[in-house]
C-alpha cells in the first residue's frame, strides 16, 4: 500500500459539549465523513473526505461543528507552493488527469471590479424608478437597420424572430445529467414567473419540462444528445455550443453513474454508459459548415426560432464572432474563463482562455467597426456574480447576460467544487435519488425568483442613478463607465476613460 503524502485539507471541528449525538451529520453526509462510534459513543471523522460543503454545520441544531481550513503547511517554497505539490501527488498515485468543477478560484484580475459606473447631477438629472417609467425588457435577435410601412402606416418589414425578456438576465446552460430534475425544474419554474428564459445544456430536456417550453432555450453540442425534431421545436431558441468558457477547445464528459434511467430516455444513450462530447462537432470545420448547421435548424423549426451561437472567450474571440455574424446566427453567447462547469481539466480551466470583459469589449468594438452590430444579439456569461456586473456588462455592449454559478448559490450551493463526483449534498449536482430530494423545486424556484427580482430592482435603481430609462439605452453606453488601477492598454480595449477624466 502506497503512502497517502496529502494531509486532509480541512479539519472538523466539534464542540464535545454541545453535540448531542443526534447522528444529523451522519445521515446528512454523501461523503461519509462522518460516522458514530458506539463503543465509545462519540461521534468521529474521516477528514480525508471532506470537501467542505457545509451541510452538515448547516443542519447541525446544536451549531456544534464547524470546518476549517487545516494550518498544517509544508515548508515554505515561494515557486513550490503546497497546492502544486499536493496536485503532483495526486497525480503520481493515480496517473490520471486532475478534475475540477466551478469557475477557476485563481486570483486573476477581475475587471468589473476595476469599473466605475458614473451617476447624473444637475444638467442631466437622475430618474427616480419608484416614480418614473423604467424599462427593463429586451429583445434578443436580429434587428432590421431599417422598418418599412405602408400608407396606412402598417408595419410592412418581417421582424426577424426574437427571444422576449422581462429583464436582461437568463439561467446558463446547465445539463439534465450534470445537475438534478429538481435543480432544472427550479430553473424552469423561476424563469417562467420571471419572464426570462434558462438553457437545457447539452442533456436534452426532460419529457416532464416541455410545459416551460416558450422560457427554454435548447441546446445543440456536439454529442448530439436528447436533439431531435420535438426537441428543437419546444423552445423559445436553439443554441449551438461550439465551446464553454471553463474548457475552451475540448469537449465534455458526464460519468456514467450520474446516467440513471431518466437521464438515459432524455440524452438518448445507454445506461450507466460515460456521455462523451467530441471537442469539434465533426460536421463543422469552417464558419461555412457552421451556416450549414444553422438554417438545418431555421429549417427544422419553420425559421421561427432564433438561433445562438456559444463560444468561449478566448484571444481571437472578436475574428470569430464576427464570422458568425455573417453566417446566419441571431444571437452570439460568450462565455468567459470564470464560467462555472460540472467537471474540466484543472490545467484546462485555469489556464485557457481570457476573461469575460476583455472579450465582450472587443467583439462588441469590431461588430459596431463592420457596421454588423444590429446583425446580432450579444449574451455574456463567466462569473456574472451580481446586478453591478449585468449593469457594467451591458454598458460594455452586451444585450443580455447569463448567470449559471451565481444561480446554482441561489439554490444552496457552497462551492465546494467536487460536482463531477455526484456526491453534492445541496441536491444539486447529482443524480443519487436520496440527495436529488433534498433540494425542493418550489423553494428552489421562489429563491430564483427573488435574486433575479432583487437584481432587477437594483439594475433600474443604478440606470436610474445614470438618467437612464431604458436597457437599449444603456447597452454599449461605455461613458457611463470609467476604469481604475488600470493600464492604458486596458483602458483601450475596453474603450472607456480612466476615473477622474
Amino acid at each position: 500500500m502506497s503512502i497517502n503524502f496529502i494531509y486532509p485539507e480541512y479539519e472538523v471541528v466539534r464542540n464535545e459539549k454541545r453535540c448531542i449525538k443526534c447522528r444529523a451529520c451522519e445521515r446528512q453526509c454523501a461523503n461519509e465523513v462522518h460516522s458514530y462510534d458506539q463503543e465509545f459513543d462519540c461521534m468521529e471523522a474521516q477528514e480525508s473526505q471532506c470537501v467542505d460543503c457545509q451541510r452538515c454545520v448547516t443542519l447541525c441544531p446544536t451549531n456544534a461543528l464547524k470546518i476549517v481550513k487545516t494550518n498544517n503547511r509544508y515548508r515554505e517554497n515561494a515557486n513550490w507552493q503546497q497546492q502544486t505539490m499536493e496536485e503532483i501527488f495526486r497525480q503520481a498515485d493515480t496517473g490520471g488527469v486532475l478534475l475540477s468543477s466551478m469557475g477557476t478560484p485563481k486570483d486573476y484580475p477581475n475587471y468589473f471590479d476595476k469599473i466605475l459606473i458614473n451617476a447624473s447631477q444637475v444638467t442631466n438629472p437622475p430618474i427616480d424608478p419608484l416614480r418614473e417609467p423604467m424599462e427593463s425588457k429586451v429583445f434578443l435577435g436580429k434587428k432590421l437597420n431599417k422598418l418599412e410601412f405602408d400608407e396606412n402606416d402598417e408595419l410592412l418589414s418581417e421582424i426577424p424572430p426574437q427571444i422576449e425578456l422581462e429583464m436582461p438576465i437568463m439561467f446558463s446552460a446547465m445539463s439534465y445529467g450534470s445537475i438534478s430534475e429538481n435543480a432544472h425544474k427550479s430553473l424552469a419554474r423561476a424563469a417562467t414567473e420571471l419572464g426570462i428564459c434558462y438553457n437545457t445544456g447539452e442533456g436534452g430536456l426532460n419529457q416532464d419540462l416541455y410545459q416551460y417550453g416558450a422560457n427554454t432555450i435548447v441546446q445543440v453540442a456536439s454529442g448530439r444528445f436528447g436533439v431531435h425534431r420535438d426537441y428543437l421545436n419546444a423552445g423559445a431558441a436553439i443554441e449551438i455550443k461550439m465551446g464553454q468558457g471553463a474548457k475552451p477547445g475540448i469537449g465534455g464528459h458526464l460519468p456514467g453513474k450520474k446516467i440513471q434511467e431518466k437521464v438515459s430516455r432524455t440524452r438518448m444513450i445507454p445506461v450507466g454508459v460515460d456521455a462523451i462530447s467530441p471537442a469539434p462537432h465533426h460536421d463543422i470545420y469552417s464558419i461555412e459548415d457552421l451556416r450549414q448547421l444553422i438554417f438545418s435548424l431555421k429549417e427544422a423549426t419553420n425559421y421561427k426560432k432564433p438561433v445562438i451561437v456559444k463560444i468561449a472567450a478566448v484571444h481571437n474571440v472578436a475574428a470569430i464572432a464576427s464570422g458568425i455574424a455573417r453566417s446566419g446566427a441571431d444571437i452570439i453567447s460568450i462565455d468567459g474563463f470564470r464560467g462555472g462547469t460540472g467537471a474540466a481539466p484543472t490545467r484546462i480551466r485555469d489556464n485557457v482562455g481570457i476573461p469575460i470583459e476583455l472579450a465582450l469589449a472587443a467583439v462588441d468594438q469590431r461588430l459596431r467597426d463592420e457596421k454588423i452590430r444590429n446583425d446580432v444579439s450579444i449574451v455574456v456569461g463567466g462569473s456574472i456574480r451580481n446586478s453591478a456586473d449585468v449593469v457594467k456588462a451591458i454598458a460594455l455592449g452586451a444585450d443580455a447576460v447569463y448567470i449559471g454559478t451565481a444561480a446554482l448559490l441561489a439554490l444552496g450551493c457552497h462551492l465546494c467544487r467536487t460536482c463531477h463526483t455526484g456526491k453534492c449534498n445541496w441536491g444539486i449536482a447529482t443524480q443519487r435519488e436520496d440527495l436529488v430530494k433534498r433540494l425542493n423545486p418550489d423553494i428552489g424556484s421562489r429563491r430564483l425568483v427573488n435574486l433575479v427580482s432583487a437584481w432587477n430592482h437594483e439594475i433600474m435603481e443604478m440606470m436610474g442613478g445614470m438618467g437612464i430609462n431604458s436597457i437599449e439605452a444603456l447597452k454599449g453606453n461605455r461613458l457611463m463607465l470609467r476604469g481604475i488601477g488600470m493600464s492604458a492598454k486596458e483602458l483601450e480595449i475596453f474603450g472607456i476613460a480612466h476615473a477622474g477624466e
